[in-house]
């Protein structure tokens, strides 16, 4: 089994939300919200027994994916591949050197200065992204189950769904890696 979780709710989603206007805010932090989404999240995680967690390097994503592994203990890797598409000002991220200073415990150092697309993504160019992520993980040997914390536009393109903050996706491991990679 691979679980998918959006993470928890963000500076920017508790703007948004309420006006429905992009509020301007590049890579924003997590709400006290979503710090306890992220705690219910890991609560959900830690039922499902999840040995290892995969996160995308946007700040939100970080955060949500820090709060998971104190809770749980497990090791945390962090892949560009599930980051979001970018469409908004939360999608702009923070460079690599920036992450590592503030983070420094994390494991950033394969990122690239600027690990986010410079431009708008289509449903196309993140269905690619997901392929590669197929490709990655089938060839990976890590234990399971594991748990992916990734993004809005990202997990629509990948179940055809809009997710909630923290919501969380069970998909079947073998179906998800052959289906993906076949697409």
């Amino acid at each position: 089994m691979i679980l998918f979780a959006r993470h928890a709710e963000s500076e920017w989603n508790a703007r948004f939300s309420t006006s429905r206007i992009d509020p301007g805010l590049p890579d924003p932090p997590l709400t006290a919200r979503g710090r306890e989404q992220a705690q219910l999240l890991a609560r959900r995680l830690a039922a499902e027994g999840v040995v290892r967690l995969i996160t995308s390097p946007y700040r939100r994503a970080l955060e949500t994916a820090l709060i998971v592994v104190r809770e749980l203990g497990v090791p945390l890797e962090v892949e560009p591949l599930v980051r979001e598409r970018f469409a908004f000002t939360c999608d702009i991220g923070t460079p690599a050197s920036r992450l590592r200073r503030e983070f420094p415990r994390l494991p950033l150092d394969h990122l690239a200065e600027y690990w986010w697309s410079p431009r708008v993504e289509s449903d196309g160019t993140v269905r690619a992204r997901i392929r590669q992520l197929c490709r990655r993980l089938a060839a990976d040997s890590g234990p399971r189950p594991l748990a992916v914390i990734s993004h809005w536009g990202f997990l629509r393109v990948l179940t055809g769904r809009p997710l909630d903050n923290a919501e969380l996706v069970r998909l079947d491991w073998h179906r998800f890696v052959t289906m993906e990679m076949s697409a």
